[in-house]
């Protein structure tokens, strides 16, 4: 199928490898207590959380707010990969997968099926890497990962009508025609992994096809280990007394 990358959707987009001194802030990033705010003149007004601002698609901070206070942890209606525990933990490597996906894909009727795709490929460890391999040999330009401290993302649209058609070969094509560095694939992976395994927890027509995703994760699990981790990025945030 022909996949409709359009003009730069994130052009200047901060790298979020970059500028890891930010991460203290995140990982002390408080939840608000307070939901209402009174006025000069008395009146007392209600705030509402927003939902993510789109156009700061790694702004994690922003993300594990909203999910803190809208995930509602133990419930069946669960953010898609995103870990959460009982004690309102997060894991980052989810949330990173998280962002990077909803970054990828632009808002549409089909964004869940993009998402998915792209998912499933992060819960298969080497996948995204042998595709470079493979682009490799059939380009003289040799494929060149995005680094630096500013990023362009183009973010995918694919027509209604064409959906049903996008496979995870189009979903490596996304990834490499952004030229996503392969450690953030690696980084991703725990992403995949928790969000196939919901899959088996909800109504689904696609189950045999999870069960396939499920059976080629493992076995590359032997092949290749598990993928690893950005270290910075990695591990659980805790919540504070604040929180």
């Amino acid at each position: 199928m022909k996949l409709l990358c359009m003009d730069p959707h994130y052009q200047d987009l901060v790298n979020p490898m970059q500028g890891l001194e930010d991460l203290g802030l995140a990982k002390c990033w408080h939840i608000p207590l307070h939901y209402t705010h009174v006025k000069d003149d008395g009146t007392v007004v209600l705030q509402i959380m927003r939902a993510p601002n789109l156009t700061k698609p790694f702004d994690l901070k922003q993300v594990v707010q909203y999910v803190l206070i809208f995930g509602r942890p133990g419930m069946e209606n669960t953010w898609q990969g995103i870990a959460v525990d009982f004690a309102y933990q997060m894991h980052w490597r989810t949330l990173f997968g998280f962002a990077l996906c909803h970054a990828l894909c632009a808002n549409s009727t089909g964004k869940t099926t993009l998402v998915r795709c792209i998912a499933l490929v992060m819960a298969r460890p080497g996948l995204y890497r042998k595709a470079i391999i493979a682009y490799n040999k059939v380009y003289k330009k040799p494929f060149v990962a995005q680094h630096g401290v500013q990023l362009t993302i183009y973010q995918l649209h694919v027509p209604d009508d064409q959906v049903r058609n996008f496979l995870d070969e189009d979903a490596l094509c996304v990834l490499l025609y952004n030229r996503i560095p392969p450690e953030w694939m690696d980084h991703a992976y725990t992403y995949g992994v928790v969000y196939l395994e919901q899959q088996f927890h909800q109504p689904t027509m696609l189950l045999d096809n999870f069960h396939e995703v499920d059976n080629e994760h493992l076995e590359r699990l032997q092949v290749y280990g598990t993928p690893p981790a950005i270290p910075e990025w990695n591990g659980w945030r805790e919540m504070t007394e604040e929180d």
